[in-house]
């Protein structure tokens, strides 16, 4: 899967974002609105990552949706 696929529908994903992250709140996920840089920043912030590390996290959710 492609992140254009997840943006196109980050309405259903947006869900299972929730559940990989549960520290972000239902605004902040809405707020990411299907854009991996935020999504990116706020696993960042609010768990302490690297930015790389929020970067492989994202791509393990991604391969996660295939």
């Amino acid at each position: 899967m492609n992140w254009d696929q997840i943006k196109g529908n980050w309405k259903h994903f947006k869900g299972t974002a929730r559940e990989r992250w549960g520290r972000l709140t239902d605004d902040e996920v809405d707020q990411a609105a299907g854009e991996r840089e935020k999504l990116e920043g706020l696993v960042q912030r609010k768990y302490g990552k690297t930015k790389e590390e929020a970067r492989r996290e994202v791509d393990g959710w991604i391969a996660d949706q295939n």
